[in-house]
């Protein structure tokens, strides 16, 4: 008797399972929405049987098929990240962070893909690289590579877009906000072995390349513009925070991410998307621990 009541539930499941597919390409909006909620109660399950309709003929049950698959890999992605943030220390591992970061938002990244391209540019400039020597040498062919040959910049028309904040959207238009055009700058940079960090300025972020005897300031948001100590200071001053020494020191791995969720977290507040804030305020906590 037993046994033929878990057959009897298994069978309603596989009606029930029907009837919700047949559902999801309603065209009414509020049906989706209610059938969608169904689906997502059964949890992960559920995408063993909604996968294959993500290749569906027809177009509605397709795009919805989409649509669940990809809230279910964004919950994987922003439970991984989370795990990430929570576990690693001062010096994470910052390439793999980012990228982790980017996949919240954009599950379906080739990860491994971009890490290609990172070394395939970095494998260009390493060519004209073994002919320099001095630091002033060293950063015009950075500079070279990324802003002319790669026409990488910054995006001052949309300042404030999220997709300047996600590594992978600023490889793909090469164009970003400042601190992740300088992420970009220091990954090619470990790449190559530079003496390279990311400083965190109040309210931009630069690079410095220090040498033996020597500190170089890197904009990079500004084309690699080349700025002194005095420079650094002299914007300082002109800041709410003023002068601090500390704002000129190299900023740690984690606090860059941290900085970058902050910076989304912000983004998110100003667009008034209150999922993505709250989502993005959760990250700050965790690497602010």
């Amino acid at each position: 008797m037993k046994v033929l009541s878990q057959h009897a539930e298994s069978v309603f499941s596989e009606k029930q399972k029907q009837s919700l597919l047949t559902l999801l390409n309603d065209e009414d909006p509020a049906v989706y929405l209610a059938v969608r909620e169904r689906i997502l109660s059964f949890g992960e399950e559920a995408l063993t049987w909604i996968r294959p309709h993500t290749l569906s003929r027809d177009p509605i049950l397709r795009r919805r098929a989409l649509e669940i698959v990809r809230f279910f890999e964004q919950m994987a992605a922003d439970t991984e990240f989370l795990q990430f943030c929570l576990t690693t220390g001062e010096n994470l591992d910052l390439e793999y962070g980012a990228f982790l970061l980017a996949r919240t938002e954009f599950p379906e990244i080739n990860v491994a893909a971009y890490q290609a391209l990172l070394d395939s540019y970095a494998s260009d400039i390493r060519e004209t690289l073994l002919h320099q020597a001095q630091p002033e040498a060293i950063i015009a062919t950075m500079n070279e590579f990324v802003f002319t040959k790669q026409e990488f910049c910054g995006n001052e028309s949309n300042y404030y877009d999220p997709e300047n904040s996600y590594l992978n959207r600023v490889m793909d238009r090469k164009k970003g906000n400042p601190i992740n055009l300088c992420l970009l700058y220091l990954l090619l940079a470990r790449r190559l072995n530079l003496p390279m960090t990311g400083i965190g300025l109040p309210g931009h972020f630069i690079c410095r390349f220090q040498d033996a005897s020597e500190a170089f300031y890197i904009d990079v948001f500004n084309q690699g513009r080349i700025l002194t100590k005095t420079d650094c200071i002299h914007y300082l001053i002109q800041t709410p925070s003023g002068y601090r020494r500390d704002f000129l020191a190299p900023m740690a791995s984690r606090r860059i991410l941290m900085r970058i969720c902050a910076n989304l977290h912000l983004i998110y507040i100003r667009m008034h998307a209150a999922d993505e804030s709250k989502r993005l305020h959760s990250y700050v906590v965790a690497l602010s621990r």
